[in-house]
């Protein structure tokens, strides 16, 4: 089948060598323009546009789909079906109309929950303990379309998003091929939303990550696998930030009585913090900013706390 594939981060790439793979003929690869990354700004190609340019295929970054010359170029192309995974821009109605069976979609989560930017993210911060893959069919509206397949998978417990990025970018391959069989062949359904029950995942913001330490420990270890690694989960201590970068819910209590949230208990190579509702987080890796990431031992050893010293606003 003619196809042009849309997409632009990792978990993408599974997608579009699964095409290649089945022996789809992929017209073109539009991906987005190349980023400066890293201190020196040096621009740096999606993981998408170096598996593109691996495999000779086509690659066209506009840096707006929606501009007439480029929805002409898609015209042009003829393509029997377009392929978006993580394309990073909204596909307009104009291209929404070209594709005789459709614009696909692979989504990381089981739709109508978790429609957006970051499901993967999300669902792990909320404490969800089973999410998923829904292909469907892009509309006007964000990730409203009518779903074709879906496929659902446990969130380990202590998995965190770019394990679990790892894990449905393998699922939404293959799910994406029989959606292209079924299509083509006719027996394919589709399924309407129930938008009664839709949930948002909003793309992540810095001030995601800050830590409320009077939240309890096993909400904010949720909060740290899921936005691993970035914005990561980050308080202050002594004015300065530092990212939490591994930790796990203590098995005791905090205390008794349990001191404020945010309250730093060291022992002997060990940090434990006071959280809400009386639990405590045993804090293993951290970093702070413009340091190297260290082990707990390293930074008792670098620092020394003084009694009640607590994390977050309350320390600067």
């Amino acid at each position: 089948m003619r196809l042009i594939f849309m997409g632009t981060p990792a978990f993408a790439v599974p997608t579009l060598e699964a095409c290649l793979e089945a022996g789809h003929e992929i017209a073109a690869v539009f991906t987005q323009p190349d980023r400066p990354k890293g201190r020196g700004g040096a621009l740096a190609q999606s993981p998408v546009k170096e598996c593109a340019l691996a495999h000779s295929l086509s690659v066209h970054q506009p840096r707006r789909v929606r501009f007439p010359d480029v929805v002409e170029e898609i015209r042009a192309l003829a393509p029997r079906a377009i392929v978006v995974v993580g394309y990073g821009q909204i596909i307009p109605q104009s291209i929404i109309d070209i594709p005789p069976l459709g614009i696909l979609n692979v989504h990381a989560s089981l739709l109508p929950l978790y429609r957006g930017a970051a499901p993967i993210q999300w669902a792990i911060a909320n404490g969800e303990t089973e999410t998923g893959v829904t292909i469907m069919r892009i509309d006007a509206g964000l990730d409203t379309g009518d779903m074709l397949l879906t496929a659902s998978t446990a969130i380990g417990p202590d998995e965190t998003a770019p394990e679990l990025s790892a894990r449905l970018a393998a699922t939404g391959a293959p799910l994406l091929l029989d959606a292209l069989q079924g299509l083509d062949a006719g027996t394919l359904p589709a399924t309407p939303q129930d938008h009664a029950r839709h949930t948002l995942a909003p793309i992540l913001k810095k001030e995601d990550g800050r830590i409320d330490w009077t939240a309890p420990a096993q909400v904010i270890y949720n909060r740290l696998r899921g936005f691993n690694p970035w914005p990561g989960a980050w308080t202050t201590f002594r004015g300065q930030q530092l990212h939490i970068l591994a930790a796990r819910p203590s098995a005791e209590p905090a205390a008794d009585p349990a001191p404020a949230p945010g309250t730093l208990l060291p022992a002997k190579n060990h940090l434990r913090v006071t959280c809400g509702q009386g639990t405590a987080l045993d804090i293993l890796e951290l970093q702070l900013e413009g340091r190297k990431r260290i082990p707990t031992a390293a930074f008792l050893n670098g620092h020394r706390l003084t009694d009640n010293e607590r994390l977050g606003d309350s320390s600067t």
